[in-house]
């Protein structure tokens, strides 16, 4: 399972000098499983960059998305996707609930008053496919060589968290938007998280605040970096990568990120690799 990061923004994307080393698009993340199959994890503007990759280097016939949950920052992308306007193309969209699947056929993004080109007149044949229904998510789908699950995350209105099981042992847990410990109703408490990514090879999870951001941003919806430091060391997990950076959050403050994330793994998980993640960065996740 190879995986690469083309957005790793929260919130909006920022693009700026101060945010060149890890980039300023917001949420996208490829993976490619042991058959060949291209899983995309959220649309955001990064969805542009892999687009232009995918012209130069060829479009596979089917593109497989799942998308986290309908904010702006995790949709943009779309209307830019180079692959949206070839007729050779499908890009299959699959929903885990009929909220998303509702979503999904709204394409809201496309709508006059957001874009000129309205769905309707797009070139690729769009598939929108439930998962739910007479099964529930969490018993999986299979996408190519992959088995596919989905567990509900604590983020204002809701959001999906997706495990990839691949056929050789390799794992990914994607986990954003995720708000650890969130005020009032816990939708998925962290042990039930813990359980759902135990032994991941890699688990990309939200750790935009730290916390001086707090109590301010008590309930946006996003976790503190030493909160996700400790779900991945309660999970087992081999790999985790630090996600979903704050907009405001520029290259250097990253870099100390990254420096107290290796500490803290030295100390308290040391068979666990902590990293911020970069765009254009391709991980390697083994079984």
């Amino acid at each position: 399972m190879k995986v690469t990061f083309y957005g790793v923004r929260g919130s909006v994307p920022s693009p700026c000098l101060e945010n060149v080393r890890y980039g300023g698009n917001s949420s996208c993340t490829t993976v490619r499983t042991l058959d060949g199959t291209l899983i995309v994890l959220d649309a955001g503007t990064g969805l542009r960059e892999l687009g232009k990759q995918l012209l130069a280097e060829g479009v596979p016939s089917t593109i497989h998305l799942l998308i986290t949950h309908g904010h702006w920052d995790h949709i943009m992308g779309i209307p830019f996707f180079a692959p949206i306007y070839r007729p050779d193309v499908c890009l299959r969209f699959y929903a885990y609930t009929p909220q998303q699947l509702a979503a999904q056929q709204q394409m809201i993004m496309f709508h006059e008053g957001h874009f000129p080109v309205p769905a309707e007149r797009l070139p690729a044949r769009i598939e929108r496919i439930l998962r739910s229904g007479q099964s529930r998510p969490e018993e999986g789908a299979e996408i190519g060589s992959a088995r596919v699950t989905r567990i509900a995350l604590n983020h204002p209105g809701g959001a999906s968290g997706y495990r990839i099981d691949d056929a050789d042992g390799s794992s990914l847990c994607y986990l954003t938007d995720n708000e650890l410990v969130p005020p009032g109703a816990v939708t998925t408490p962290p042990a039930d998280l813990a359980r759902f990514a135990q032994g991941a090879g890699l688990i990309i999870h939200d750790a935009q605040y730290l916390p001086e951001d707090m109590p301010h941003k008590h309930g946006w919806g996003h976790s503190l970096v030493d909160q996700v430091l400790e779900l991945g060391r309660q999970a087992e997990a081999r790999a985790l990568a630090l996600y979903h950076h704050d907009p405001d959050r520029d290259d250097d403050a990253l870099d100390r990120i990254a420096a107290h994330a290796t500490a803290w793994t030295e100390a308290h998980a040391p068979a666990m690799r902590a990293l911020v993640a970069a765009e254009r960065v391709t991980l390697d996740v083994k079984g």
